[in-house]
C-alpha cells in the first residue's frame, strides 16, 4: 500500500506540472512560476494532494545540487579572468552592501542576529534563472549590460555556498554569529584546497579512461557518481552537498568533456529542479498572504526599489553608462530562487519562524512575478535616457573606444577568419563578434581583435563601435540570423556598405531584399573556384579561365546557381 502511495505522488506531481507549465508558457510566464503554482494548487494549504510532502522536499533538494553544478561548469578560470573585476567587484559589493542593509532593518525590527543575517543574505540574491531565462528570450546575453547582470548573478551563486554554510553552522549547537561564520570560511578553505587537489590529479585521468570505453551511459553514471559523491563528501565533512557539486562543476569547466557533461546532466537537473519549485510551492499558503497583504505589499515595493537604487549606484561607482547602470538595477531587483534554498533551510533549523518564512516565501515569489515588468520599466527608462543624453553606447572593450574607420566582421567561423586575415595583411583594422566562446578564446590566444557578442543585436554592434566603422561584413551560418543582421543594420544605418555571405539563390534575394550592399554566393564561388582548377589542369589558357568565370560572376552567379540549384 506504500509503494502505491509513492506512486500516486508521483503521479500528482508529474500531472500538476504538465498542465500549469505550459499554461504559464503559453502566458509569457517563465516556468518557475508554474511550477510554484502547481505546487501551491497540490500542497497542504490548498487541495493537500499530497500527504509526505518532507520526503518529497528532501528528494527535490537534489535539483539544487544539479543547479549549482551547472552554475560550476560556467566558471572556467578563462571566463572569471574575462569578468573578474565585475564579479568579484561589482558582484562583492552588491552582495555585502545589500544584504547588510537589509539584514541591518531586520535586526533593527527585532529579529536576533542569526535571523537577521540570513534574511539579509537571502533577499540579496536575484533569480539566476529568472533573470538568464529573460536575457536569452530578447537575446541580450551577449551585451555589455548582459555581461555586467551575468557577472553579478554569478557572483552571487558562489555566495550561495558560504550562506548555506552559515545557516547549517547557525542551526547546530548554538553556535554564535563569529563562531559560525569563521568556522565557515575555515572548512570552506581546506575543502576547497582537497578538491581541487583531487580534481587536477584524478577527475580528468578518469573521464580520460571512461571516454575511451565510447559508452555513453557509463559517461553519464560517473558524472553522477562525481556530482553525487563530491557532494556526500562534503556532507560528511559537515558542509554542503551544494558546495560539492559547484566545485565539481568548477574543476570539470576546465577539461574538455565540459559540454558532453553539461549536455547529460541537463535532463536530471531540469526534472529535479521543476520538483525542488514545487515542493516550495508546496510551502506557501494563499490565505496567509491574503490576511498579510499590507506587509507583503509594503516589504515588495521597498525591495524592488531598494535592490534597484543599490545596484545603479554600484554600477555607476564602477563608471558605467547611467542607462546600463539603471537596465541592470531594474533587472536584478527581485528575490532569488536560493532565498528558497536558504529560508527553506534555515526554517527546518528553527533560525527563522514559520510566520517570518511564509512572508519571505511570498516575497519572493511575487518579486519574481514582476520580473518582466521590471525587465520592460528598466529598458524603457534606459533608452529615454540615451535619447535625452545622446549618450555614446557602452563599448565591448577599451581597445575599441578609440578605434575608427574599421571593418566590422559579424561571425567568426573560417569565412570570417579569412577575411579578417586578408583586411588586416592589407593593412586595415577590424573588429569581429562571435557566440562561439570557445573559438573567441581560442583567436584572441592569437591576438586576433574578435570579441564574444550576439551580432545580430544592433547594441552589440553599437558597442563593437559601428557608428564608426567604414563597413560591415556578415559571414553567419544561420541564414535566418543573417538576414536578421542585415535588415537590423541597413534600418539604424541608411549608407553603410553591408556585405554578406549566402548560402544560395534564394538566400541571395532575400539578402538584397533586406538591404545588402553586395552578396558572395558561398556555393556558387566555391564552385567557380573548383572549375577554374579544373580547367587550368586540362591546359586551358589564364585568360579563358578568368574571361569564362567572370561571365558568371557578371550576371550574380545566377547561371550557375541554376545549375546548381537543378
Amino acid at each position: 500500500m506504500h509503494h502505491s502511495n509513492d506512486l500516486f505522488d508521483v503521479l500528482i506531481f508529474l500531472s500538476a506540472a504538465v498542465i500549469a507549465v505550459p499554461i504559464f508558457r503559453r502566458l509569457g510566464l517563465s516556468p518557475i512560476l508554474g511550477y510554484l503554482t502547481a505546487g501551491l494548487i497540490i500542497g497542504p494549504h490548498s487541495f493537500a494532494l499530497i500527504e509526505d510532502t518532507e520526503a518529497s522536499h528532501k528528494f527535490a533538494e537534489f535539483g539544487v545540487v544539479f543547479l549549482l553544478f551547472m552554475i560550476g561548469l560556467e566558471l572556467s578560470i578563462e571566463r572569471l579572468k574575462t569578468l573578474g573585476w565585475k564579479v568579484f567587484g561589482l558582484g562583492s559589493l552588491q552582495v555585502l552592501i545589500t544584504g547588510s542593509l537589509i539584514g541591518s532593518i531586520a535586526w533593527a525590527l527585532g529579529l536576533n542576529i542569526n535571523a537577521a543575517t540570513i534574511i539579509g543574505g537571502g533577499l540579496a540574491l536575484s533569480s539566476t534563472a529568472f533573470v538568464l531565462q529573460l536575457l536569452t528570450e530578447r537575446s541580450e546575453r551577449a551585451t555589455p549590460y548582459g555581461l555586467t547582470t551575468f557577472s553579478i548573478l554569478l557572483l552571487q551563486d558562489l555566495a550561495v555556498v558560504p550562506l548555506l554554510l552559515l545557516v547549517t553552522l547557525l542551526g547546530s549547537n548554538e553556535t554564535s554569529f563569529l563562531e559560525a561564520f569563521s568556522m565557515s570560511a575555515l572548512k570552506g578553505g581546506i575543502a576547497l584546497l582537497l578538491i581541487i587537489g583531487f580534481g587536477r590529479y584524478f577527475l580528468r585521468p578518469l573521464f580520460h579512461v571512461i571516454a575511451a570505453t565510447r559508452n555513453s551511459e557509463l559517461f553519464v553514471s560517473t558524472t553522477l557518481l562525481i556530482v553525487l559523491g563530491m557532494g556526500w563528501a562534503m556532507s560528511q565533512a559537515g558542509l554542503s552537498m551544494e558546495l560539492g557539486a559547484l566545485l565539481a562543476g568548477v574543476l570539470l569547466a576546465e577539461t574538455e568533456y565540459k559540454h558532453q557533461i553539461e549536455a547529460d546532466i541537463k535532463p536530471f537537473r531540469g526534472i529535479l529542479l521543476g520538483l525542488f519549485f514545487m515542493t516550495i510551492g508546496m510551502l506557501i499558503d494563499v490565505f496567509f498572504i491574503f490576511n498579510n497583504l499590507g506587509t507583503i505589499t509594503l516589504i515588495v515595493i521597498s525591495l524592488l526599489i531598494g535592490k534597484m537604487i543599490i545596484i545603479t549606484c554600484l554600477c555607476r561607482l564602477f563608471k558605467m553608462p547611467f542607462s546600463t547602470s539603471i537596465r541592470t538595477g531594474f533587472a536584478l531587483s527581485q528575490g532569488g530562487e536560493f532565498g528558497f534554498v536558504l529560508f527553506g533551510a534555515a526554517l527546518a533549523l528553527k533560525i527563522i519562524s514559520p510566520h517570518i518564512t511564509q512572508i519571505l516565501l511570498a516575497v519572493i515569489a511575487i518579486t519574481m512575478l514582476l520580473t518582466p515588468l521590471m525587465f520592460l520599466a528598466g529598458e524603457k527608462i534606459s533608452n529615454l535616457i540615451d535619447k535625452k543624453t545622446n549618450a555614446e553606447p557602452d563599448p565591448i572593450d577599451e581597445e575599441i573606444q578609440n578605434l575608427n574607420n574599421h571593418i566590422l566582421i559579424a561571425g567568426f567561423g573560417r569565412v570570417g577568419q579569412t577575411v579578417a586575415k586578408v583586411v588586416s595583411d592589407a593593412g586595415y583594422s577590424y573588429v569581429a563578434l562571435d557566440l562561439d566562446q570557445n573559438r573567441v578564446k581560442k583567436c584572441r590566444g592569437k591576438t586576433m581583435q574578435v570579441y564574444y557578442g550576439d551580432a545580430s543585436q544592433i547594441k552589440v554592434l553599437e558597442a563593437a563601435g559601428i557608428s564608426r566603422a567604414t563597413s560591415v561584413v556578415v559571414t553567419l551560418d544561420d541564414q535566418a540570423t543573417a538576414s536578421r543582421t542585415v535588415a537590423a543594420l541597413r534600418a539604424q544605418y541608411k549608407d553603410l556598405p553591408i556585405y554578406v555571405r549566402a548560402r544560395d539563390r534564394k538566400h541571395i534575394q532575400h539578402l538584397e531584399t533586406v538591404g545588402a550592399t553586395a552578396i558572395v554566393s558561398e556555393a556558387a564561388e566555391s564552385s567557380l573556384q573548383l572549375g577554374s582548377v579544373i580547367l587550368s589542369s586540362l591546359d586551358v589558357s589564364t585568360d579563358e579561365i578568368t574571361s569564362l568565370i567572370d561571365k558568371y560572376r557578371e550576371n550574380e552567379y545566377e547561371r550557375l546557381e541554376e545549375i546548381i540549384d537543378g
